[in-house]
């Protein structure tokens, strides 16, 4: 069994707690083992670093520091934000005029470890070829659109991980689980992000966009990797309908519960049943349907 330290930050210790359980379930069921970090902190996100760049590093370098201790050699966060601030202690560690003073305050360095997301982990470390092996439930029928956002696979010399503007990994792993995959043209624009807090109307905008073009491809749910992401998009549907006189009802879930789904796990232990907008429509049997649909006498 593969050992990874898991820093599953502040959102999915409360919004995104889905995010957590469907995580451990499908990492389980790939031999991966998810060493919590002990006693981690949060990451700092966007207003540490912007009050001070070594403080902002070493709040991140701290988890990576206990992970290390803990004789991980790889760390995985579910959180883009966090895979960023975690990346950005590394590069303190390897910045001549921040290495000391880093070391000084995590009280070692930290560059050694590679730092992944979920999905790159279930990527590189799993594979679309195992995941299809292993699919009890296939989504065959149903239309699955893959959304990665802005910061999963940018900058490019950070990720490190599939093509900044056109990623694929995501449209090959829900090709595993049988479902169809259209080409998303909007699978890296930004949702809005944090401007959900001041700025409903812009991320109502951003957000609609990306929701409408959903709809507009036949996409029956619209999948996520991002905590900030699947916020913006699932519970914000009424206010985007409101603001573009729209009536889109489409289920934003996160890839380990559309993998698991597929796995034939219980939708309630995946955390599906968190969803604001009902994922029901992805429990339907479209194979069966389609079959009983095109058998003997289906044209009468």
């Amino acid at each position: 069994m593969k050992r990874v330290a898991y820093y599953k930050g502040c959102s999915l210790e409360g919004l995104a707690a889905e995010y957590d359980r469907s995580t451990h379930a499908v990492c389980e069921a790939f031999g991966i083992e998810l060493v919590e970090i002990a006693d981690w902190n949060c990451c700092g996100s966007t207003p540490a670093h912007s009050y001070d760049p070594l403080l902002s590093a070493a709040l991140a370098g701290r988890n990576l520091a206990i992970a290390a201790d803990q004789g991980c050699d790889m760390v995985m966060t579910p959180c883009p934000g966090c895979l960023k601030s975690l990346k950005g202690a590394q590069e303190a560690c390897e910045d001549p005029g921040l290495r000391k003073p880093f070391v000084e305050l995590v009280g070692r360095d930290v560059d050694g470890l590679k730092t992944v997301s979920l999905l790159q982990l279930l990527y590189e470390e799993v594979g679309p070829v195992a995941i299809k092996k292993a699919v009890r439930r296939p989504l065959t029928g149903h239309v699955l659109i893959p959304y990665y956002g802005c910061l999963l696979t940018r900058p490019a010399q950070k990720a490190k991980f599939d093509d900044p503007e056109n990623p694929v990994s995501m449209d090959r792993l829900l090709e595993a689980t049988g479902a169809l995959v259209p080409d998303f043209p909007y699978k890296t624009e930004c949702c809005g992000a944090t401007y959900g807090v001041t700025r409903n109307d812009f991320v109502g905008k951003l957000s609609g966009r990306i929701l409408d073009m959903t709809a507009r491809l036949g996409g029956e749910a619209i999948v996520v990797a991002c905590p900030l992401c699947q916020q913006n998009l699932d519970m914000r549907q009424d206010q985007i309908n409101k603001y573009q006189k729209s009536a889109l009802h489409l289920p934003v879930p996160y890839i380990s519960q559309v993998i698991g789904l597929a796995l034939g796990m219980d939708p309630k232990e995946l955390g599906m049943d968190k969803l604001c907008v009902s994922p029901d429509i992805l429990f339907e049997d479209r194979a069966e349907a389609e079959g009983k649909a095109q058998g003997p006498g289906a044209a009468a």
